[in-house]
């Protein structure tokens, strides 16, 4: 969920794009542009709020569910070096991305796994890509993914986050890429429209699209589906505004 911006047009841009338009899969599409969103910029705010929970807890084992390219597992293994650590995503890309960086990672859906974990992370709008009927399926692999007594860990974000932060039009670029994204929030739905011009070879720009989804959740609709966990721990985070723009929350499993 980009923060709404514009930059500045660059004159290097101007080029005219050299091929038909392509339609690319979403997921490799953000893949490709992330660090134009400033979602690095604003992780490490986000990180604190795990990371200093994951300091208060005995764990092995740890599972990052859409772990992109693997900078939450990085850093986890730096900071808590737990002796079984796994990043799953559904981009081919990001897999790749995040097995470059030394780390296990696999491109597989949550539910086609079998191993169980001490905790379970899913950072940064990871839930918020899923449908009201997802994300009950989801949940519902998630609570036997977690071992007794363990940990799922995760954030949302509020309707002031997908009302008021991420709405509007978002235009950025680095002279070989040129991004545009067009977003909209509707009874509960938001909905942003990607457009992406990178440079070739021939100096000529490529075009894909592609169209992400986002739906808003209540903490009370997580927890009535989480029917094995109770919700432990719930924060604020401010990363884009004055009011809160998401919330963390922990849940923990019944020991049995």
């Amino acid at each position: 969920m980009p923060k709404k911006r514009r930059s500045s047009p660059s004159t290097k841009r101007s080029t005219p794009s050299c091929r038909a338009v392509s339609k690319s899969d979403a997921l490799d599409l953000y893949a490709k542009v992330e660090d134009l969103l400033g979602v690095k910029e604003a992780t490490p705010d986000l990180y604190t709020y795990y990371f200093r929970f994951l300091q208060t807890i005995d764990f092995d084992s740890l599972l990052d569910v859409g772990c992109g390219s693997g900078d939450f597992l990085l850093q986890a293994k730096s900071a808590f070096a737990p002796s079984k650590l796994l990043g799953i995503d559904l981009s081919p890309s990001m897999v790749e991305q995040t097995r470059g960086r030394g780390l296990d990672a696999l491109c597989i859906d949550l539910c086609e796994l079998e191993d169980s974990f001490d905790v379970v992370t899913a950072v940064f709008d990871m839930l918020n890509y899923l449908d009201k009927h997802a994300i009950k399926h989801f949940l519902a692999c998630l609570q036997e993914r977690v071992k007794p007594g363990g940990y799922f860990l995760c954030d949302i974000n509020t309707r002031y986050g997908f009302e008021e932060v991420a709405v509007g039009s978002f235009i950025v670029d680095d002279d070989d890429r040129f991004l545009t994204i067009d977003s909209e929030f509707d009874e509960g739905v938001y909905h942003s429209a990607f457009t992406l011009f990178e440079k070739n070879a021939d100096a000529c720009f490529d075009k894909s699209t592609g169209v992400i989804m986002q739906f808003y959740h209540t903490i009370e609709e997580l927890a009535a589906s989480l029917d094995q966990m109770d919700l432990t721990e719930q924060s604020n985070v401010t990363l884009y505004a004055e009011e809160a723009d998401k919330q963390f929350l922990v849940f923990r499993k019944h020991a049995g």
